[in-house]
């Protein structure tokens, strides 16, 4: 397995958003294919639609670990994107690969296809909080190619938003029993 090079987050969100299904995310040893993400640029679902001190990662690095809060419960994992342009991918849900006993504690659930089919459940699996905001990818959290050819990527619009909704900027492998439903 080859670890992604800093370039590759350097491309357009949605071109990073889509490649990054299949590949391999390595957390502490804790590994999960990405078969699901969601584009966030500058439209008025993202963080990046106004700059903050929050958001301001996504203005200003590409290939960093931008994780925040929703509902003051969940953490969210994204990677910052496009050297050009404000921007970061959501990863939305992860197929387990490896440590699935260690994911399932941390979960309460046996049932190895939710342990991490939403960002909450990744976050909570993969034991992703605030510490990680702003990390470099490479040292704590890694995302490697392992070669995987997904059979169907599917393009569609991103869900749990209320801005924006009509953009289809979600991807997910179809048929894969860890997207989140």
């Amino acid at each position: 397995m080859q670890q992604l090079p800093q370039e590759f987050f350097a491309q357009n969100t949605l071109v990073v958003a889509r490649d990054l299904l299949g590949k391999v995310l390595d957390i502490n040893g804790m590994k999960g294919r990405i078969v699901e993400t969601e584009a966030y640029c500058t439209d008025k679902a993202s963080h990046a639609y106004k700059r903050t001190e929050r958001s301001q990662l996504m203005f200003d690095t590409h290939g960093h670990v931008y994780v925040y809060m929703i509902y003051g419960m969940h953490h969210c994992l994204n990677i910052t994107t496009d050297k050009e342009n404000p921007g970061a991918v959501l990863i939305r849900a992860v197929e387990p690969l490896s440590n699935l006993t260690v994911m399932e504690l941390r979960r309460q659930t046996p049932i190895k296809e939710n342990l991490c089919s939403g960002p909450g459940k990744l976050c909570q699996a993969f034991l992703v909080d605030l510490r990680f905001n702003g990390v470099e990818l490479g040292d704590d959290i890694k995302i490697f190619d392992d070669s995987f050819i997904p059979k169907k990527r599917v393009q569609t619009t991103r869900i749990g938003i209320k801005e924006d909704v009509e953009l289809p900027w979600r991807f997910y492998l179809d048929g894969n029993d860890y997207v989140g439903r």
